[in-house]
């Protein structure tokens, strides 16, 4: 499972959840720190990522356009990397789950 981290979360998610999650990047290992959404979204869809996000703007087009890419969208409020980490680890059964599903797009993370 390859995640693609958005910049609105630490690029330190990379390293902690390689165990897990692995072959995962951040935005800004790929030179996207910058980028805009729709640049993102397609990078995504083209090599198979599924996005992790705070930003409710990919839940919105996981909507509009299906996938690929799938959307993973990180529902918490400002917390600590460690948080973030913990949700991932402690869901990720779930998560497996939803990368196999045919139909879902989005995966809300609370």
């Amino acid at each position: 499972m390859k995640f693609l981290y958005d910049q609105n979360l630490s690029y330190r998610l990379v390293a902690e959840l390689q165990d897990l999650y692995p072959d995962s990047l951040h935005v800004r290992d790929i030179g996207m720190k910058e980028s805009d959404d729709s640049d993102i979204w397609d990078y995504a869809a083209q090599n198979g990522y599924i996005i992790v996000s705070k930003d409710a703007d990919f839940h919105q087009q996981s909507f509009m356009h299906g996938h690929p890419p799938k959307v993973i969208w990180v529902r918490v409020g400002n917390c600590s990397v460690d948080t973030i980490i913990s949700l991932l680890r402690t869901h990720h059964a779930a998560i497996l789950r939803f990368e196999r599903s045919e139909t879902a797009s989005f995966f809300a993370l609370e």
